[in-house]
């Protein structure tokens, strides 16, 4: 792989054009510095540069062309993941890695699955409905027009009716067809059960759009999609906003944020290739990930903000929220072959609401999910502790077996942390210590989400199996809030104490709600970049 590229800024990237990174002048000041390039930065950058900002953007990975880094292979593709240690604790520690977090232009959207979904109008307002967590500044009709806007932009295939929610479709692109063999058992048995269900809103083709052809089920979704079927920001705004004079800076680690006697955001240092460069910005946004944005404002700590920038409250790196992502298996007389066509094209969100009978609060959207080999086997010894003759048994019985994945809402809890630790990495900053358990409420909606998901696999013939425990889409750390004392950035996602200084990712979720987070992230991204754009024509900044 050819990872020599470095300083984008070209008309079109075609896998080879490059310049030295050295040659580069750095005392010219951005506009705008964004720290990653996954599903909000890359969205920042193309929405930003399109007003004409000059935008600098900071990658820790590579820049990925799909054509000759991408291969249909699960060990090769696990570099699309971050690969630095990380270190965990408590009750339930979380497993980092290929599932988690990407690093490289595009960022976890190069290898998620292209599910895409809309939050809920009670996502935003869980305190005022159930009486825990807390709501959100922003409503769900404050980011309609940005979900809108989103999925007209990368065409989101999609049913006619999608029966939850506010929204209803129709989506810009019909849904996918055909199904895999495990959707159409998972559909089967929700009908059985009198359970709605649909073809899963996907963020990749069912038709040719900007000379991208469309899906044709490969099935390598998480290894990074080599025809470019599947959006991610690597293909879709990344190459826009270097057209319009946005310049990418990849194999770029940003290792710390800096302040001037007045508390403003001066720009950022990075490193790469052993050496240290000055990014000058007039403003920052950092869209990296949950883990590294509040191990970089705690290790960018300072004379004026002694605690880490942005945390008057106390609450960087609190309160993160994984959604707990069980695997629940059965066995089928008659071969399912979960390894093909698209991991996930069949969804339910009949339990995403509180229902109070239940015996806990919130709830969690149900997907037909496949499965590889490697990844499963890994899995079943890693996480649900299966080894020796029994792992044998189920991997010689691959093809008989059905999945369903639950997408469970895990409630925020300041316990859950990202705090730095005593062992420092390769670049002198202290490794991040994640920290999680499960509570009560988690717990029990696991438990229901399992049952059924079991109940669904059941009722067309299947045979319960085995459940492998895993979590996926972290989100918080920085949450968004009125008050600045609980609260680290607005509703507009600037911090609180520094006005030149923006977080906006996943990390400024106050819930986590109950379905895949991509499509939010990406309207608040939008919406983000709306508010600075209009702040600009208003001299506020």
């Amino acid at each position: 792989m050819n990872h020599d590229y470095v300083t984008h800024n070209c008309d079109h990237y075609d896998g080879h054009r490059h310049s030295d990174l050295n040659h580069r002048k750095y005392g010219d000041e951005a506009d705008i510095c964004i720290v990653g390039a996954g599903a909000a930065g890359g969205v920042l950058a193309y929405e930003l540069s399109k007003a004409g900002f000059k935008v600098v953007v900071i990658e820790a990975g590579p820049y990925w062309n799909p054509q000759t880094d991408f291969a249909s292979d699960e060990l090769t593709m696990n570099y699309l993941g971050w690969q630095e240690t990380r270190l965990t604790a408590g009750n339930d520690p979380l497993d980092f890695g290929h599932n988690n977090s990407g690093r490289g232009v595009g960022g976890g959207t190069t290898h998620f699955t292209g599910v895409f979904l809309r939050f809920h109008e009670s996502d935003f307002k869980v305190k005022t409905y159930d009486g825990v967590a807390d709501d959100w500044p922003i409503t769900y009709e404050d980011l309609e027009p940005y979900y809108n806007k989103i999925e007209r932009d990368i065409a989101v295939s999609g049913p006619k009716y999608f029966p939850w929610g506010s929204f209803h479709g129709p989506y810009p692109y019909p849904e996918r067809e055909p199904i895999s063999a495990n959707s159409q058992l998972f559909r089967r048995g929700c009908e059985k059960l009198g359970i709605p269900s649909v073809v899963t809103p996907l963020a990749i083709l069912s038709a040719p759009f900007e000379g991208r052809p469309p899906c044709i089920n490969r099935g390598f979704c998480n290894q990074g999609c080599l025809p470019n079927a599947k959006f991610s920001t690597l293909i879709h705004h990344i190459p826009k906003a270097i057209q319009l004079g946005a310049e990418i800076l990849s194999d770029c680690m940003v290792t710390q944020v800096h302040v001037d006697k007045q508390g403003m955001v001066t720009g950022v240092t990075f490193v790469h290739d052993g050496r240290e460069h000055f990014q000058k910005a007039r403003l920052v946004i950092l869209s990296n990930f949950v883990v590294e944005t509040p191990r970089l404002l705690l290790h960018s700590a300072c004379p004026q903000f002694p605690d880490g920038l942005a945390n008057s409250s106390g609450l960087v790196g609190k309160c993160i929220m994984p959604h707990s992502g069980h695997d629940i298996f059965a066995k089928f007389h008659d071969e399912v072959r979960i390894y093909k066509g698209t991991p996930v094209l069949a969804s339910t969100q009949e339990f995403y609401e509180t229902d109070q009978s239940r015996g806990f609060v919130r709830g969690y959207t149900l997907h037909a999910h496949g499965s590889r080999p490697l990844g499963l086997a890994r899995n079943l010894a890693a996480k649900a502790g299966i080894w020796g003759k029994d792992l044998y048994r189920i991997m010689r019985d691959y093809n008989f077996y059905a999945q369903v994945t639950m997408v469970g809402e895990v409630l925020p809890n300041p316990a859950n942390c990202v705090t730095l630790s005593n062992e420092k990495d390769e670049y002198g900053m202290p490794r991040p210590l994640i920290t999680f358990s499960y509570g009560e409420n988690d717990n029990k909606l696991i438990a229901h989400g399992v049952q059924k998901a079991n109940e669904i696999l059941q009722a067309v013939g299947g045979e319960p199996a085995f459940i492998i425990p895993d979590t996926g889409h972290l989100m918080g750390g920085t949450r968004m809030g009125n008050d600045p004392a609980t609260s680290v950035v607005d509703k507009y996602c600037r911090s609180h104490d520094i006005p030149n200084l923006y977080i906006c990712s996943a990390s400024v979720f106050v819930t986590s709600g109950g379905g895949n987070p991509t499509e939010t992230v990406m309207a608040i991204a939008a919406r983000t970049a709306d508010h600075i754009i209009e702040q600009v024509k208003t001299r506020q900044y």
